[in-house]
């Protein structure tokens, strides 16, 4: 496949947005292949995804960026650029749940997701025997209300030796410090829960007691704000009065697995824009 470059830009809604980012790569030989625009007219935001592919192409990708600013930046606007041919690297973290890091791995695998898998780390040593099976670093590092800054601490130097871009919690049972994600911010996790209902613990247990029809999964960004940063991917799934809780936990996890694989597969295809609290998918 030929290389691509691919923008991600928002900034305050005005006349003649989509001309001036598609003549910024025209005008230096561009072929646009891709370009998704949304304007958000409550919040007077324009937003926008643009793929074009880097053979024949007039500028060095080192270029790229610094030329695109002077025309971002009167805009007022904020912009991300990234190229398909960089691998990404990324950190599974887990505690003792493994269904969600067994789908991640067979699919890294199987080539669903462009990106590689080098660390995998857990508050358990249960999961070590997978990272091992697999040929994958695996660190414990346990983690108490006393000790987490100094774990915390030594979860951010991994995450710098490892050159790690994207931190996916497949069933990581802590909570991240506001501190941590200061530092390192880039983290999906996968929450068993159509969120915002029956956030925080328990949910399948309290879905139970209020009889709920349906189920579901959340893929959300973390936020220093529990369980309400901006949400990537959701699904659900019917469930009846003869389901009992163990039966909605085993449908959940089905769900958790698909719902964070789309959500990982959109986050490295750079489908997906952040704004506020929200997300726009270009998918």
């Amino acid at each position: 496949m030929l290389s691509t470059a691919t923008l991600l830009v928002s900034c305050p809604d005005q006349p003649g947005l989509v001309a001036k980012f598609a003549n910024f790569i025209y005008s230096n030989g561009g072929n646009i292949i891709h370009a998704d625009q949304h304007t958000d007219f409550s919040a007077g935001s324009f937003l926008t995804r643009i793929e074009w592919q880097l053979e024949g192409f007039h500028l060095p990708k080192d270029i790229i960026g610094p030329a695109f600013n002077a025309i971002a930046q009167p805009l007022g606007a904020t912009w991300k650029l990234h190229f398909s041919d960089d691998m990404p690297r990324l950190a599974v973290w887990v505690s003792k749940q493994d269904h969600c890091l067994f789908d991640l791995i067979w699919r890294q695998r199987a080539g669903e997701f462009r990106a590689t898998i080098p660390l995998i780390l857990s508050n358990h040593e249960k999961l070590g025997d997978i990272a091992q099976q697999f040929g994958i670093d695996f660190h414990h590092i346990p983690i108490t209300a006393d000790t987490k800054p100094q774990q915390e601490a030594k979860q951010l130097q991994l995450l710098q030796d490892y050159n790690i871009d994207l931190v996916v919690l497949a069933k990581y049972m802590q909570v991240l410090s506001p501190d941590f994600l200061a530092k390192f911010s880039n983290v999906i996790n996968i929450h068993h829960s159509f969120l915002p209902a029956f956030a925080g613990a328990n949910p399948y247990e309290r879905a139970y007691e209020r009889g709920v029809k349906i189920i579901g999964a959340t893929a959300h960004y973390v936020t220093q704000d529990l369980d309400e940063g901006p949400i990537i991917e959701q699904d659900v799934v019917r469930v009846s009065h003869r389901d009992q809780v163990q039966d909605l936990i085993r449908k959940g996890k089905d769900l958790e697995r698909m719902v964070l694989a789309r959500a990982v597969r959109l986050h490295l295809q750079n489908r997906v824009l952040v704004y506020g609290n929200r997300t726009v998918v270009f998918a």
